[in-house]
């Protein structure tokens, strides 16, 4: 089954609306039982179950965090979304912890049958903080 467009824009609105209520549940409906989900940090997580429990902690103690789209490329024909964003939250970010940073980035995501089977995320090595410029430098020494 393929989505069409006017489909994978209300697909992906639902799914930001559960995104902002941290509704994990609501966030998951749209993901593949299969989903392949490589996140900024390299890590990845394979199945909609190991998903989940990768997030639930995620979404139970930081329900700071806010996603907004920027701008969204759709390829009906190859079931593909680019899908540009910046996250507002509490930083983690050594030296920073708890105040507000925001991180842009993209996701790549493949559809099939409907739902989301991959799940490619990519953020900039520079986050903003108290209006300053943090260049991230975890894991670029080695």
């Amino acid at each position: 089954m393929k989505l069409s467009k006017e489909e994978i824009i209300d697909a992906l609105s639902k799914w930001n609306q559960a995104w902002d209520m941290y509704d994990l549940d609501g966030v998951m409906a749209l993901f593949h039982k299969d989903i392949i989900f490589d996140n900024w940090t390299g890590g990845q997580a394979k199945g909609k179950e190991n998903l989940h429990k990768a997030w639930d902690p995620w979404f139970k103690n930081n329900q700071g965090f806010k996603f907004t789209g920027e701008d969204t490329f759709i390829d009906v024909d190859e079931q593909k979304v680019l899908y540009q964003w910046h996250l507002d939250w509490p930083s983690m970010e050594k030296g920073y912890e708890g105040k507000l940073e925001t991180r842009r980035g993209i996701d790549v995501m493949h559809f099939e049958n409907g739902k989301i089977v991959q799940k490619l995320t990519y953020s900039k090595t520079t986050i903003e903080i108290e209006g300053k410029k943090v260049k991230l430098l975890a894991g670029l020494s080695g």
